[in-house]
C-alpha cells in the first residue's frame, strides 16, 4: 500500500535561522539523499520502497513528504524514519539536525476506505447515507467527551490567529488598509501599549492589535485619519484588531492550504491521472483553471505545492514584495479563497475584516491579468492574446515574471518553460 509519510526535521537549539542560499543547500543535500535510496528495510524484515519525495526547506528546518510502498503504516514510518536518520547523519552540515516528527497522515479516503473494511459491533453502517447520520450524532452521556461549544471553538480559534499575526513580518499594517501618514502613527502611541497593530519587526498586528486607547476603544487607533490636513482625503481605514484578525487568518488558512494540498498530491499519485480524471476527491486543483485540468498530474500537483510553501515561507521572513509567477498569483487565489472560508466557518469575518483582505489583495497583486485563465471566453479566442496572455501560458507559470524572480528549485523544470 501507498502512504505519505510526513516528517518534520529541525535545526539543533540555539541554532540561528537559515538564510536564502542556505536553505538552497540544505535542499539540495536532502534531494540529493534520497535520490541515493530506492528501498530500505523496515521493522521484522519489512522491506519499503522509496519512490518520490518533496522537500520544503523554512528558516528553522525542513518538511518532508515521503511517498513510500509498504505492507503495514508502521513499516512505512519505521523506514522513512531510518532513511532520514541516516541521511542525516551522513551529511556533515545536517549531522546536529533532530527528527521532531515521523507519521502517516491518512487521507480522508484512505481513512474511508479503512472503515468500510471494518468488522465487528462498532463498524460504521455500509450505506453511506446511514453512515453519515451515525457519525453526526451528537455524543451521549456515558462519553467523557465534551458537547461541541461553536462559540468556544471560535474564541480559540480567533486567539490563534491573533497570536499568528505577529508572524506576518512582510506586510505592515498599511497593506490591510491602515492610514500611512504620520499622525496614525502618533495616534497608536497615546495609549497604554503603544502599539497600532505591529510589532517592531513590522508584522501586520498581534493579540494587542486592538488595544490602542486606555480603555480598550477599538476606535482609539484611527485617530490619525481624523487629523489630516485639509487638501488630504482619508484613506479607507480599518480597525486595527480587524487588521491583527485578518493577518493572522492568513497564516492559519495558509497550514489548512497546505495540508489539503498535500492529499491531492497523494490522491492523484494513487490514481497516477489527472484532476479532470480524477475519481478521488481533490480539496484544490479542481479549482485552478479548468481549461489546464488534463495537465494537472501529480508532478505539477508536487510542484504547484512547493510554490505554495515557499511563497509562504516569504511572508513570514519578511522577503515577499509580489507574487514572482503565475502559480505564485494562482496559489494566493486559493489561500485568499480559504482564509475567507475559514473566517467564515468560525464565524469571524466580519465587515472590517474583509475590507482588511481586500486591500491586501489589492496591494500584492499588480495586475489582475490571471484572472483571464477563468475565463471561459478565452478558449474561443482565435485572435492575438491578451496582455499578459503569453506570460501566463501554462508551460510558462512556473517561469519568474523579472529576471532575478524567485522560484524554489523543487518548483523548476518540466513544463518546459516557454521561449
Amino acid at each position: 500500500m501507498t502512504y505519505v509519510v510526513t516528517v518534520d526535521i529541525c535545526l539543533p537549539q540555539g541554532t540561528p535561522e537559515m538564510d536564502p542560499l542556505q536553505r538552497a543547500g540544505a535542499v539540495a543535500l536532502i534531494e540529493d539523499g534520497f535520490d541515493s535510496v530506492e528501498a530500505v528495510e523496515g521493522p521484522d524484515g519489512m522491506e519499503a520502497d522509496l519512490f518520490d519525495s518533496i522537500v520544503a526547506v523554512h528558516p528553522a528546518g525542513a518538511l518532508l513528504k515521503v511517498f513510500v510502498d509498504a505492507p503495514v503504516l508502521e513499516s512505512a514510518e519505521e523506514a522513512v524514519r531510518s532513511v532520514v536518520a541516516d541521511l542525516l547523519e551522513r551529511s556533515q552540515l545536517l549531522a546536529d539536525w533532530r527528527i521532531d516528527r515521523c507519521e502517516v497522515e491518512l487521507h480522508p479516503k484512505l481513512a474511508q476506505e479503512s472503515l468500510d473494511a471494518a468488522d465487528g459491533p462498532d463498524a460504521p453502517p455500509a450505506d453511506p447515507a446511514a453512515r453519515k447520520a451515525h457519525h453526526a450524532q451528537r455524543p451521549t452521556e456515558d462519553e467523557d467527551e465534551e458537547p461541541y461549544d461553536p462559540e468556544a471553538k471560535a474564541a480559540t480559534v480567533k486567539a490563534q490567529m491573533l497570536t499568528l499575526s505577529q508572524n506576518l513580518k512582510a506586510f505592515p499594517p498599511t497593506v490591510f488598509g491602515a492610514p500611512d501618514n504620520g499622525e496614525a502613527g502618533e495616534a497608536g502611541e497615546t495609549g497604554e501599549t503603544g502599539e497600532t497593530g505591529g510589532g517592531s519587526d513590522g508584522g501586520a498586528g498581534g493579540p494587542e492589535a486592538g488595544r490602542d486607547g486606555e480603555a480598550g476603544d477599538p476606535e482609539a487607533g484611527q485617530g490619525g485619519a481624523q487629523e489630516l490636513q485639509p487638501e488630504e482625503v482619508a484613506p479607507a481605514v480599518v480597525a486595527p484588531a480587524a487588521i491583527a484578525l485578518a493577518a493572522g487568518a492568513l497564516l492559519y488558512a495558509t497550514d489548512i492550504l497546505v495540508d489539503e494540498l498535500f492529499q491531492d498530491v497523494q490522491t492523484l499519485t494513487q490514481e497516477d491521472t489527472t484532476a479532470a480524471n480524477c475519481d478521488g476527491p481533490l480539496w484544490h486543483f479542481e479549482d485552478l483553471p479548468e481549461r489546464y485540468a488534463l495537465q494537472y498530474d501529480a508532478r505539477f500537483a508536487r510542484r504547484f505545492l512547493v510554490t505554495v510553501i515557499a511563497m509562504t515561507t516569504r511572508f513570514t521572513d519578511g522577503s515577499f514584495q509580489r507574487p514572482s509567477c503565475v502559480a505564485e498569483e494562482l496559489a494566493l487565489k486559493l489561500l485568499l479563497t480559504e482564509t475567507h472560508v475559514t473566517l467564515e466557518t468560525f464565524g469571524l469575518l466580519t465587515a472590517d475584516v474583509a475590507k482588511a483582505l481586500d486591500a491586501f489583495a489589492d496591494h500584492v497583486y499588480e495586475d489582475s491579468d490571471h484572472d483571464w485563465l477563468y475565463d471561459g471566453a478565452m478558449d474561443d479566442l482565435t485572435t492575438a492574446p491578451l496582455p499578459g496572455a503569453t506570460s501566463e501560458a501554462f508551460k510558462a507559470w512556473f517561469t519568474p515574471f523579472e529576471e532575478n524572480g524567485y522560484i524554489h528549485p523543487s518548483a523548476t523544470g518540466e513544463p518546459e518553460q516557454a521561449a
